[in-house]
């Protein structure tokens, strides 16, 4: 049958990334001291065009995730489906990256009833220059995580109470090859970083333990932002990485913002 994808294009155009996205996969992850789990995942996988191709052949993308998809999604397995899409794209780099729900089973802080959390997660790769000598290969681990945090204005200049709301703070880190971070203990450092953690299940206990926690931890979002910082280069392993702090304000019509990358 005729390739039109294969014909030539004459409008000198190189395409950086061209490919699929929102493709449901199961994908495989392994888990901290725990059975691995299959879960629901959407990808977005693509590669380089030269400018002389018409366009890169879809189906191929869907055929080696559907090869692939019984395999751990760690770091490496990651680089070697990434090296196969590029391979048989017949490309110079490739695009992938998982986004998925991750559930964590969370005991509470005093009853200690567990209950599974949800945590919004990526893996994200890039392949650039292949099979050259300036081969370059990253993995970014990405994690959104909820928490509390609690004003120390408010704290300071009322007579009783203080305003506090939900925020969302959002890392993402690289890391060598042969280095592991797990998801859950990235997770948990983020979570030490704010006024409060979110639990799944609280009782009244667990009520009361938050709110006075919360109250007599104050943060803003610059300190819950610096905080995370200061644990994120403590982590030898981390090459690099991205912080941002977004709190809903419960008083405000807007948001508090923060953003760092090193």
């Amino acid at each position: 049958m005729k390739d039109v994808q294969s014909q030539t294009d004459s409008r000198g155009i190189d395409i950086q990334k061209v490919g699929i996205k929102g493709f449901e996969f199961p994908l495989t992850i392994q888990r901290k001291n725990a059975n691995d789990i299959v879960i629901y995942s959407t990808a977005t996988v693509g590669v380089s065009l030269p400018a002389h191709y018409k366009g890169t052949h879809m189906s191929r993308f869907v055929e080696v995730l559907n090869a692939w998809r019984k395999k751990k999604a760690l770091s490496n397995d990651i680089k070697r489906c990434l090296v196969t899409i590029v391979k048989r794209l017949q490309a110079k780099s490739g695009y992938l990256k998982f986004d998925f729900k991750f559930f964590i089973d969370k005991a509470s802080p005093v009853t200690g009833i567990t209950a599974p959390m949800c945590y919004d997660c990526s893996f994200e790769a890039v392949l650039d220059n292949f099979g050259e000598e300036d081969e370059e290969y990253k993995f970014c681990l990405g994690a959104k995580v909820p928490v509390t945090t609690l004003c120390p204005c408010s704290k300071a200049i009322s007579e009783c109470g203080a305003h506090n709301q939900r925020a969302i703070v959002n890392v993402k880190i690289t890391y060598p090859e042969d280095e592991h971070i797990w998801l859950e203990d990235l997770i948990h450092d983020i979570e030490t970083c704010a006024s409060s953690q979110l639990y799944p299940l609280l009782k009244r206990e667990d009520e009361k333990y938050v709110t006075e926690h919360a109250y007599n931890n104050p943060k803003f979002v610059e300190d819950v932002l610096r905080d995370v910082v200061l644990m994120l280069r403590k982590n030898d392993i981390i090459d690099s990485f991205e912080v941002e702090c977004e709190s809903m304000e419960s008083i405000h019509n807007h948001s508090a913002w923060a953003y760092q990358s090193e």
